[in-house]
């Protein structure tokens, strides 16, 4: 077996697509350019993790995220290349059952990134509805790691119980978790303060990264009740939960003037102070500047202590991924 040494993540990470849908909101190809240069600008200022997914894009886009991310790195020429890392996540399809189907992904993804992935995640967990189906995936994961494909394997959307079988199935064959990815943000705070995932993590040396860290947009402060709201589902959603938010949003606004910071910039850096790894995501450069004034400084404890009341105090939550498993 071929050992590698365990991947070294940045501090912090600014998925271009962190989201999966996010890659289909209103996408089209004239906005490559301008992708290109929010990549170019967050390897500039030293933010180097980008997070995608191998279901991210369908259709016509079928692997759109990660042709575009690897394309991205090769144009990319300016200071900070070298600490380019990149992570992608494999989707538990219903076809992808054997070790080898995990394998063939992983190249896959790689052949789509032009270079082989940094970080390979299992996108989600099949425990909640088809529990035969994980262990042939989880095999192939090893495997990738095993064979020198990639430098680390990391879990997403996996709760404590299953975590720690999967750590032990891993120890077995040497095999590290490096990190594991779960929603975490002022607006669901659940993986870590019920699930007590961040205190699991920390005792088995995985790093925590925080998808979906402004839940949404919702912690931006750019929306609101009386407002224009995103359509279809992600406006239902955000018509039930905004009423019931109100005072945390007053608590993020407040704390944002004191600090001349933006309201989104305090929501990351909260993720920050929490010991995780928070991936915003940014379609425009002016979204990777907010992301980036994020950086540099942190929440004093009077601050995080407040935020943490008023995210507690919220009569409504973020909907969790119905893939998070306990």
């Amino acid at each position: 077996m071929q050992t590698l040494q365990k991947l070294s993540l940045p501090s912090m990470g600014c998925g271009t697509w962190a989201w999966g849908n996010q890659l289909l909101w209103g996408y089209d190809e004239s906005m490559d350019d301008q992708l290109q240069a929010v990549f170019n600008l967050c390897v500039s200022n030293d933010v180097t993790l980008f997070d995608t997914g191998d279901s991210y894009g369908t259709g016509r886009l079928n692997g759109r995220s990660e042709l575009l991310l690897g394309r991205f790195n090769r144009e990319y020429l300016g200071s900070g290349k070298e600490n380019i890392c990149i992570a992608t996540k494999l989707a538990a399809y219903p076809w992808r059952w054997t070790r080898q189907s995990m394998v063939k992904a992983c190249k896959s993804s790689a052949q789509r990134l032009g270079r082989n992935v940094d970080l390979v995640q299992m996108h989600w967990s099949t425990a909640n509805y088809a529990p035969w189906q994980e262990e042939g995936l989880l095999d192939g994961l090893a495997d990738v790691y095993e064979q020198g494909l990639v430098k680390g394997v990391g879990l997403s959307n996996y709760g404590p119980k299953r975590l720690k079988q999967v750590q032990k199935k891993f120890a077995e064959r040497g095999v590290s978790i490096t990190t594991l990815q779960v929603q975490y943000s002022l607006l669901s705070t659940y993986p870590v303060t019920q699930l007590k995932l961040k205190d699991l993590c920390d005792e088995l040396g995985i790093k925590l990264i925080a998808y979906s860290p402004l839940a949404l947009g919702l912690l931006t402060g750019k929306y609101s009740e009386q407002g224009c709201l995103p359509k279809g589902i992600r406006g239902l959603l955000f018509r039930q939960i905004l009423p019931g938010m109100r005072s945390l949003l007053a608590c993020l606004q407040e704390v944002a003037q004191s600090r001349n910071k933006t309201m989104s910039q305090v929501a990351i850096n909260w993720c920050i102070c929490k010991g995780t790894i928070p991936i915003p995501g940014a379609k425009s450069v002016e979204q990777a500047r907010q992301n980036i004034g994020a950086l540099g400084w942190q929440l004093n404890a009077s601050e995080i202590a407040e935020l943490d009341g008023a995210a507690a105090n919220a009569d409504k939550k973020m909907v969790q991924n119905i893939f998070q498993t306990k």
